[in-house]
């Protein structure tokens, strides 16, 4: 993937390098523009009132601290503190975004006291998952189920991508009814806002420094490097990206280019250790002086690289006051960070309780995505549904693949070897054939493994007892990573998905696709029936079998295991495993897992025990079978699967 994305990144540097006149970069920005909004899915179309309510105030000596509510769409509510000097009159501002600290506005409490001291009106919010905004915070356990604020970030992403849309949309709408509600303070300068922020929040400052005009100042810190460095690093978060940047022909240079001449200060440090580099950072910059070049305005773009890891140390706070009271204060006043008087958390509460769930009308970001689902959904048929998966590049060529032959040795009814097959060029995959000692063409099965288990039979088990029954088994193990997160709450292979979501792929499809190369391998055999070849996969994974089945007509009979009965049901709650496992942008906006069953028959589809978004088995209806409880009976515990295995076999 990170091959792929540095040929993107090389045929983006070509465009820019033939950028060279004022004409030509304002071009290339409405070109950004209108890629940036169609890849979020755009902003939301709504202009109610924010219905703001400050709901107490702290007084210092030269600042008060106003607490406020208000929503950013109806029921979503923002909680914010909004620092103003104390002497009446009209002062510029600067909103602040949070990185990922779980306290959210409170980060930035030092940064805003100190700028509302040199005549600056701040607001500070908490953002998504953040602060008093916890999406899934338990009033039983008094605290999030989800740990904290990036899984909750992770699984929310998986949920906006379900419906084709970028969790950088919600973000970025919350910041801009922010401003919206500080452009309206009567002690405010509309005309000299600024924007500042570290890491999550240097994310955010980037992208509304680039989308809302009314910004005319930025600090940008630990996040704004380019892909080139980034990508292959642990990278950004799901609401620190939108979808098909890479593809696109994007980098992180187009939001601050998009911006020009508006003034931007890229801050990073020496040795951030989450993979935004200054070197990244600088890369940025240096491609940014010829975009401010051409508007002759080279001052206003701006780079510093602060000792020490991620983060804002006083060398990078200085600047960052510096550049404001340049830029919006004209000079005037001292750049030096003065002792504030630092409150806690409760202190600086905004709600009665600290959560946004307690107010009356309330809504999470699950329950406004499953509203939008509801709105644009368009049902489509299956001959549209074989369409999208030949778009999904699911179907190979069913050629034999390359294959290593690494081992053989014997298991109890036969030969075992173990394989490397190569799904794609430089994309080999574990695997391991079980080849019956009886002579004759036989029934195939491809078992599907995921580090997952049949119930109480783990995989390896399942292809012994399936080739026990003189069946040619291969197990097989679809592409993933080491990033993968197995464990509570587990996101899934997140860092891979959103990846291949940035250059344009889609991994759910390339596991499909590799399923299918599977069956490539076997149908070729000619000690394998190919009329009669089948499939079983347990839970996410069951989801790629059930797209490599709708696209491929060669496996006569799928068997799926503990696998989410839908995908739309994944937005029913806050919580989710898994799901970025399974996410194809959009597709539920037209189809659901049923219809690719329909898409199936008339060959067999066999499931068992289906599930919801957290792996807990659910009454989904007869056309499902289920297991019974074994309890103490352990001398039965096999002879549910061996049923199982004989009517899939059937």
């Amino acid at each position: 993937m990170n091959s792929i994305a540095q040929r993107n990144l090389r045929a983006r540097a070509e465009t820019i390098r033939a950028i060279r006149t004022s004409v030509g970069a304002e071009q290339r920005k409405l070109f950004v523009r209108d890629q940036l909004l169609h890849e979020i899915g755009g902003l939301p179309n709504y202009h109610g009132p924010l219905n703001a309510k400050i709901t107490g105030e702290l007084h210092t000596d030269f600042y008060t601290i106003e607490k406020t509510v208000y929503e950013s769409l109806p029921g979503f509510y923002v909680t914010a503190n909004l620092y103003r000097p104390n002497r009446p009159g009209r002062y510029p501002a600067v909103l602040l975004q949070a990185g990922h600290t779980q306290e959210g506005k409170l980060e930035n409490q030092r940064i805003a006291a100190n700028l509302a001291l040199k005549g600056f009106v701040v607001l500070s919010f908490d953002p998504i998952s953040q602060g008093e905004r916890e999406q899934t915070y338990s009033r039983q356990f008094g605290e999030a189920l989800a740990g904290w604020s990036v899984p909750e970030h992770i699984e929310l992403d998986a949920q906006s991508r379900l419906i084709g849309e970028g969790l950088a949309r919600y973000f970025i709408w919350d910041a801009m009814r922010s401003l919206d509600y500080l452009a309206s303070r009567p002690e405010v300068d509309a005309s000299r806002i600024g924007a500042a922020g570290c890491s999550g929040g240097g994310a955010l400052t980037t992208f509304i420094g680039a989308l809302d005009a009314r910004i005319k100042a930025v600090v940008s810190a630990c996040f704004p490097s380019s892909y080139q460095t980034m990508f292959s690093g642990k990278g950004p978060h799901g609401e620190m990206t939108f979808p098909h940047f890479l593809a696109d022909g994007l980098d992180t240079a187009d939001f601050v280019e998009l911006s020009a001449p508006t003034p931007w200060l890229l801050q990073s440090s020496e040795a951030d250790q989450y993979g935004y580099s200054h070197e990244g950072v600088e890369h940025v910059y240096r491609e940014a002086q010829h975009w401010y070049d051409l508007s002759e305005s080279r001052d206003r773009v701006g780079f510093m690289v602060a000792p020490g890891p991620h983060g804002m140390p006083l060398e990078s706070r200085e600047a960052l006051y510096r550049w404001m009271i340049r830029w919006l204060k004209k000079g005037d006043g001292d750049f030096h960070e003065q002792p504030v008087k630092m409150f806690s958390n409760f202190e600086l509460c905004v709600t009665p309780t600290g959560h946004v769930d307690d107010l009356a009308g309330s809504r999470k970001l699950h329950e406004v995505l499953r509203q939008d689902l509801q709105e644009r959904e368009d049902h489509g048929s299956i001959d549209e549904l074989a369409v999208e998966l030949k778009k999904l590049q699911i179907p190979g060529d069913t050629s034999a693949p390359s294959l290593k032959v690494l081992s053989t040795s014997k298991f109890e009814s036969g030969s075992l070897d173990q394989l490397e097959i190569e799904s794609e060029p430089g994309i080999w995959l574990d695997a391991a054939l079980y080849l019956p000692s009886s002579s004759g063409r036989k029934s195939a099965v491809v078992v599907v493994s995921d580090g997952e288990r049949f119930g109480r039979t783990p995989a390896t088990k399942l292809a012994e007892k399936m080739a026990a029954l003189n069946q040619i088994v291969l197990l097989l193990e679809p592409r993933r990573s080491h990033w993968k997160n197995t464990q509570p709450t587990a996101t899934g292979d997140w860092y891979d998905d959103l990846h291949a979501d940035l250059i344009g792929r889609n991994l759910p499809a390339m596991r499909a696709h590799d399923i299918l190369r599977g069956v490539d391998l076997l149908s070729v055999r000619p000690d394998v029936d190919s009329r009669s070849i089948r499939a079983v996969a347990r839970g996410v994974a069951g989801i790629w079998l059930l797209f490599a089945a709708a696209a491929d007509s060669r496996l006569t009979t799928v068997w799926l295991d503990g696998t989410p009965q839908s995908l739309r049901s994944a937005l029913d709650n806050s919580v989710t495993i898994d799901l970025a496992d399974a996410v194809v942008p959009g597709f539920v906006l037209r189809w659901d897992l049923q219809n690719l069953v329909k898409a199936i028959e008339p060959r067999r589809v066999l499931w068992t025990d289906p599930t919801n978004w957290t792996q807990h088995v659910i009454a989904a209806g007869p056309q499902f079978s289920y297991r019974y409880v074994v309890g103490d009976v352990t001398d039965e515990e096999d002879r549910q699967d061996d049923a199982f295995i004989s009517q899939f076999l059937k």
